[in-house]
This record gives structure tokens, C-alpha cells and sequence, in this order.
């Protein structure tokens, strides 16, 4: 750690492996927020750029004193295990993650910091964002999943809106007390840590989402693949088939876990979420060779989907069609509906 700090605001949380490339301009997005009550937490997780990325955050740190720490893994703990470690590392009263080669929206801070002024017992932030392709200029999608600010009441509503909807890390926000009282090695492996803190958290606090986006996020290829955990289920560079099921089967036990520890049961609601916006789940998938996609499908299906029509609306429609004019006939959709165009993850 490069020095010591009072307890901020947040706590901005960077999983670092590999990327190195990318950190600066990360940096500089949050660096350039018009709210200063922030922390920088950087693990990185053993990766062949740690000394790249050693010297660009020491860099900072020399130049931000006392807002940037930075710690170094003695191992390769894996996306989950080095999600835990930044809330054991953070101080700040909230988490607000970010991945290593994406941005914070200017006046994404204090829009949250105002939000939170609006609301108590917050758990969690549910955020807008949108994906952009190579460079921020070039912005694919944007994400809202309501059109105003809204607020869920903590328990199975704020889960069952929130937990498919926290997948994506980059803008994250938790309460960090919440989330370190419920640290366990569990669901390592899964990719989806953060959607564990996501149920046990709200649990007994509530979330409230704003429509403004806050981050930008790089539609680039995957890093997992390089931990214990993760060895065998997960290939660098890529999703295959076994990690996908390997990663919606991790969330449904997540869920599974919930009823068993809380009580609360809210399996076949999030079971039924899943299903009605199924396709970022099966759009990376739409050019494996018939066979192979056909065990894709039956895969999902003997975990539940198969009850749901729009499951099998997704998988059967997008893949006779591909992945370029199904979203074509998305957006067509949408537009006549008179939404904005976006896929289906964006319900």
C-alpha cells in the first residue's frame, strides 16, 4: 500500500490482470469525477503485465498522494477470489468496482454520492451504462432498465430486480461493511461474486437505481481462465460453450444458496428473469456447428429454462437466424414498441 487514508465516500475497486494498456485512461476518467471523497484500491492478480502495471499505478500514486493503493497477490486468486480481496483491501463506505479497461462517465460520483443522499439503507446501486466497441467513441448500446429513478425494498423484490441485472461489474456499487461480512470462497470459480454479494447483501438492505449512466464499458474479450478455479471451465480469450453453463449454472446455485441460508425463495423468479432476456447468454454461441449448439440448449434447458417459452424462443429464433439479423430484428422490434433499441439484456 503507498499510504495511508481516512475512511472516504468510496472505495473505487480495479481487478487487475493483464491490460496494462488500458489503466491510464481508466485512471484519468476517475481522476477527472467533480466529487473527490475517494479511494483508488488496485489488486493486481499475478498477471505476466504486473510489472506494467506496477509502475503505471505507482506512477499515479506518486502523483495522487494518499488516493491510490495498490497490492500485489502472492498467487493468482482468480476474478472471484480478487473481487474479495479489494472489499477486504477498500475502506470507503460503499464499493464502487470498475474493470480494468473501461471508464467512469464524468459526474458519475456525484450523481451516486446524490443518490445515496436520497435513499437510507442503501445496499446497493443498481446503474445504467452502456458498451462500446475498440474505442469509447464508439458506443454499441446503452443500458436502462427504467426510465426514472427507482427504489426496491430490501428482501426477495430488490434481489429479484437486481441480481441478473448486477452481471456486468464495471459501475458496481455495494455497501462495503454488508459486503465484507458475508466474504466466502464458495462460488469461486463462478465469475458471478459479485452477484452473490448482490442477494445476501440485499437480503436486509435495499437498492435503488438511477438512469444515468455511469460507466462506459470495452466489449473486449475475456481474461478469466488462469486461476485454480478457473482452470478447465474457462479459456482465455473466449466463452465457450462449458464456460457459459458453467456460469449460469454458478448463479442459479447462488440463488439456491439464498433460500437455504435466508429463507428466501427466490429461485424460479430469478429462474424466469434469466429466461425472458436469455440471448446475451447464447449470442457469443450462434455460430458452434448444430451439434454442438443443440447441447448448448438442452444444457440451459435441464437447469430450468426448458419451462419458459421465451427461452426457447431466443435460443431456437437467434440461432436460425444469426447473430446479425437477429439484433437487426431487435431493434426493429423495439423501435415499433417504442423503446429504445436495445437487445435483450437490457430488460
Amino acid at each position: 500500500m503507498f499510504s495511508e487514508s481516512t475512511s472516504p465516500r468510496f472505495s473505487i475497486c480495479i481487478p487487475a490482470y493483464n491490460r496494462a494498456r488500458h489503466l491510464p485512461a481508466l485512471l484519468d476518467s476517475i481522476y477527472a469525477q467533480d466529487y473527490g471523497d475517494f479511494e483508488i484500491v488496485i489488486c493486481e492478480d499475478f498477471s505476466p503485465e504486473r510489472e506494467q502495471i506496477s509502475a503505471i499505478a505507482r506512477e499515479y500514486a506518486q502523483n495522487r498522494l494518499g488516493t491510490l493503493h495498490y497490492f500485489e497477490n502472492e498467487a493468482n486468486f482468480g476474478y472471484d477470489g480478487n473481487l474479495r480481496r479489494l472489499v477486504e483491501k477498500a475502506s470507503g463506505e460503499f464499493c464502487f468496482f470498475m474493470g480494468n479497461d473501461d471508464l467512469m462517465c464524468p459526474g458519475a460520483l456525484s450523481t451516486v454520492a446524490a443518490l445515496l443522499e436520497r435513499h437510507a439503507n442503501v445496499g446497493l446501486v443498481l446503474k445504467s451504462y452502456a458498451w462500446f466497441d475498440e474505442v469509447p467513441e464508439k458506443i454499441n448500446q446503452e443500458i436502462r432498465y427504467f426510465a426514472e429513478e427507482r427504489e426496491f425494498a430490501a428482501g426477495s423484490e430488490a434481489i429479484r430486480i437486481c441480481f441478473r441485472r448486477s452481471g456486468v461489474l464495471s459501475g458496481y456499487i455495494v455497501h462495503r461493511q454488508s459486503a465484507l461480512a458475508v466474504a466466502t470462497n464458495e462460488f469461486d470459480g463462478t465469475l458471478h461474486y459479485q452477484m452473490h454479494l448482490t442477494a445476501i447483501v440485499l437480503a436486509t438492505r435495499g437498492a435503488v437505481f438511477t438512469p444515468s449512466i455511469l460507466v462506459h464499458c470495452n466489449n473486449s474479450s475475456p481474461e478469466f481462465g488462469s486461476s485454480p478455479s478457473e482452470k478447465g471451465t474457462y479459456t482465455p480469450g473466449r466463452y465457450t460453450p462449458e464456460a457459459r453453463l458453467s456460469m449460469i449454472s454458478g448463479a442459479l446455485s447462488i440463488v439456491r444458496e439464498l433460500k437455504g441460508s435466508t429463507g428466501i425463495d427466490v429461485v424460479d423468479d430469478v429462474t424466469r428473469d434469466y429466461a425472458n432476456y436469455f440471448y446475451p447468454y447464447i449470442k457469443d454461441q450462434l455460430g458452434l456447428p448444430f451439434r454442438q449448439y443443440l447441447r448448448l440448449y438442452r444444457g440451459y434447458g435441464r437447469m430450468g429454462f426448458d419451462k419458459y417459452l421465451m427461452f426457447h424462443i431466443y435460443c431456437c429464433l437467434a440461432y436460425a437466424l444469426g447473430e446479425r439479423n437477429f439484433d437487426a430484428l431487435t431493434r426493429i422490434v423495439r423501435l415499433r414498441l417504442g423503446r429504445s433499441p436495445q437487445f435483450g439484456i437490457a430488460g
